[in-house]
């Protein structure tokens, strides 16, 4: 018996539809959750302490900067790492496949910041991103025993009515860099709660308690910052569920005096919820000013 264009139709349609699904359950087998990508963090850091590259989730084709500099993988830093304190901030972009952190290594010689992204695709790292600060003079601002715990701001999670679609996060995070290039948080309408602050290198520099020109720096929406024109900046991670931007910013000329030839690079961390920015937790360091960050 001959089916009809209808019956055929019914079970291409039928055929369709089971297919999308069995696609759609194998990505997310494939793909990576908060739970995931904290793993792959911790496996990641746990592999630099036992300076053992073979102990993180590798994929078999892997890319690594420190400092803006490609190194071949389990090289640089992965060498000489130390034990990680628990100061630690992990930035989980689902969406993106990206876990990032900020740590601090404790290391003979004395703490070390540390910086990183990772972008995972099934279950696998495929590029790592660091940044490594061993001391003042690398980072011109460097007190990390105000980092030996964990930073209960930036990681407790926000409330869920103040939580903000990604694309606000982002918008309102990016202020921040826009009113240095301004040289004005207000000329960018930056949005900072009362309890604002900003940490740069284990220093408070803005807000309650800060220690960069007081009582001015308590401000922070007035607080007197400098023009950065130069500024460029990159999206790392955007941490939905936990209310967290992660920038790289290269401030560009003017924004290290005294080191010519050299400005500050971070890796800027924004807690955002409610409409304002709570928190700002920075890790950066003096680098060259034609310097790329390798990822461009």
């Amino acid at each position: 018996m001959r089916a009809t264009a209808t019956t055929v139709g019914a079970i291409v349609l039928l055929f369709t539809g089971w297919l999308g699904l069995s696609l759609q359950m194998a990505a997310q087998g494939a793909s990576c959750d908060r739970a995931c990508l904290e793993d792959v963090m911790t496996k990641f850091l746990n592999s630099m302490v036992a300076h053992d590259s073979k102990l993180a989730p590798l994929a078999g084709k892997v890319r690594y900067t420190e400092d803006a500099a490609e190194k071949p993988v389990g090289d640089g830093y992965w060498k000489t790492a130390g034990k990680i304190r628990p100061y630690r901030t992990d930035f989980l972009d689902v969406r993106q496949g990206v876990a990032a952190v900020h740590t601090v290594f404790d290391d003979p010689a004395g703490p070390v910041l540390f910086a990183a992204r990772l972008k995972v695709v099934d279950k696998k790292i495929t590029e790592i991103e660091t940044m490594v600060v061993h001391n003042q003079q690398e980072g011109s601002l460097f007190q990390p025993d105000n980092l030996k715990e964990k930073s209960v701001p930036m990681t407790t999670v926000p409330p869920k009515a103040q939580l903000m679609p990604r694309d606000q996060m982002l918008e309102l995070a990016q202020r921040y860099p826009a009113g240095l290039k301004a040289g004005s948080f207000v000329k960018s309408d930056a949005q900072f709660s009362p309890t604002a602050y900003r940490f740069e290198n284990g220093v408070r520099m803005a807000g309650p308690g800060c220690t960069f020109q007081p009582p001015g720096c308590q401000d922070m929406r007035n607080q007197r910052i400098p023009t950065l024109a130069g500024l460029k900046q990159r999206v790392l991670a955007v941490d939905e569920e936990n209310g967290l931007v992660l920038l790289w910013l290269a401030f560009g000329p003017g924004s290290l005096p005294g080191a010519q030839g050299k400005g500050i690079v971070t890796f800027e961390g924004f807690k955002v919820f409610g409409g304002q920015i709570q928190a700002v937790e920075a890790i950066f360091k003096g680098m060259p000013l034609d310097a790329s960050s390798g990822w461009d």
